[in-house]
């Protein structure tokens, strides 16, 4: 006897698992999910109305997350599995999800919430278990009181020397121009001017959609601004395409770790990859150098391989390490760090944070966007805010509390100058 559709305990991933050449609605056909029950649920997350026949390639991150959820959703299920599906979701979207969650526990079903963000696991769960290195340390009632506690299991007692670290205050960067950005004009970014300087870490805050990705693709070379200039040591630069960036010393590590790895090859292949690109002619490369400068960059970034050395096979903390071992061994000047603890664990994200922050103070520029807004003060000497594509404010890290870059980030003028 086959099990009913309100048996299953399907899961909602952090990565989106709608197949993009296919119609939406021929993904729900593919899986049998009820038509009308999803229509209902995806009402209820806000997307009443939605067009079936659109292709999930043409839809933005957060959306297809939510398609995913309503599919989940459709088939009644006693048991739910989120597991990360608000890493790559903003708050107003994130509130819905909660109001989903909430009215299933009303009806008596249950949800396994999977969340390295704190303030969520405190204010939808009732008990907290805590894993570390695969086993469980500990169960807590996030809330009462229990935020603290969930840290310090998190941690561990070696991490949490990582961690002060990394929270110590940053001081204002007094270094030479690292590259210059002038009236940058390109898709929804609209003229917009800075400059980062060496031994400093920049941060950019913003909501979603306001011209950050544009920023960083430009920057990188991932696509041709519209107008304006890339200054780099004084010298306007074109970028034509990645390489051309990473010739000048500017690398990225983007959100999507996976799409800067080779996924099925070996940790040591991807750190290594910049030592493949400086071949001038063909002929051999000095292995011993490589395992060095590989060995050296995986033991600073403490990258766990006790798994496999398949990079597809690493925690996704571990695969984010590997994207920045790769520039630790192969050398840059400047890093372009874009959302980079993205669904990652609080110890690796305070472990990343503290490495940015050294990496500045041994003379690298760092340009930071990071979705949590909280983390600005813990890795940055200074904010711009962008607001409608247009830099809207600029503030020393130290004034940069929550409140005052979600004022600026929803282009409100700051509570000192209404």
């Amino acid at each position: 006897m086959e099990p009913s559709a309100s048996a299953a305990a399907p899961c909602v991933y952090q990565d989106p698992s709608l197949l993009p050449d296919l119609t939406v609605l021929q993904n729900l056909i593919l899986t049998a999910t009820p038509i009308s029950s999803f229509r209902r649920y995806l009402a209820d997350l806000g997307l009443g109305g939605f067009d079936l026949s659109t292709m999930p390639r043409e839809l933005a991150r957060p959306t297809l997350s939510l398609l995913d959820l309503a599919r989940a959703l459709a088939i009644e299920p006693q048991l739910l599995l989120l597991d990360e599906i608000t890493a790559s979701l903003p708050a107003d979207l994130t509130s819905r999800v909660f109001s989903v969650a909430r009215q299933l526990r009303t009806e008596g079903r249950s949800v396994i919430f999977i969340s390295h963000r704190l303030a969520e696991v405190s204010a939808l769960c009732d008990r907290a278990t805590v894993l570390r290195d695969g086993k469980t340390v500990g169960v807590v009632e996030p809330a009462q009181g229990g935020e603290e506690r969930i840290v310090k299991l998190m941690l561990g007692p070696v991490a949490e020397e990582v961690a002060a670290e990394a929270a110590s205050p940053s001081t204002p960067a007094t270094g030479a121009v690292a590259v210059e950005v002038r009236d940058l004009k390109a898709g929804t970014l609209n003229g917009v001017s800075f400059t980062l300087r060496f031994g400093e870490v920049l941060g950019v805050a913003a909501l979603e959609g306001q011209g950050e990705k544009e920023l960083f693709d430009c920057m990188a070379g991932v696509r041709r601004p519209e107008s304006g200039q890339i200054l780099v040591g004084g010298k306007a630069r074109s970028f034509g395409h990645p390489a051309d960036a990473i010739r000048a010393g500017l690398v990225l590590i983007p959100a999507d770790r996976l799409q800067a790895l080779l996924r099925q090859r070996s940790v040591r292949e991807n750190i290594a990859l910049p030592f493949v690109n400086r071949i001038a002619r063909w002929g051999p490369i000095n292995p011993r150098r490589e395992k060095r400068r590989v060995a050296t960059a995986v033991k600073r970034l403490q990258i766990d391989t006790r798994v496999t050395s398949e990079v597809r096979r690493l925690s996704g903390g571990n695969q984010q390490k590997v994207g920045i071992a790769r520039w630790l061994a192969g050398g840059f000047k400047t890093l372009l760090c874009f959302d980079p603890t993205r669904g990652i664990d609080i110890g690796t994200k305070r472990q990343i944070y503290g490495l940015v922050k050294e990496l500045a103070a041994n003379g690298s520029a760092v340009l930071l966007f990071t979705s949590e807004l909280p983390e600005i003060q813990v890795a940055c000497n200074r904010v711009i805010v962008l607001f409608g594509g247009e830099l809207v404010d600029e503030m020393p890290a130290s004034d940069a509390d929550e409140r005052a870059l979600l004022r600026a980030a929803h282009g409100l003028p700051s509570e000192e100058g209404e």
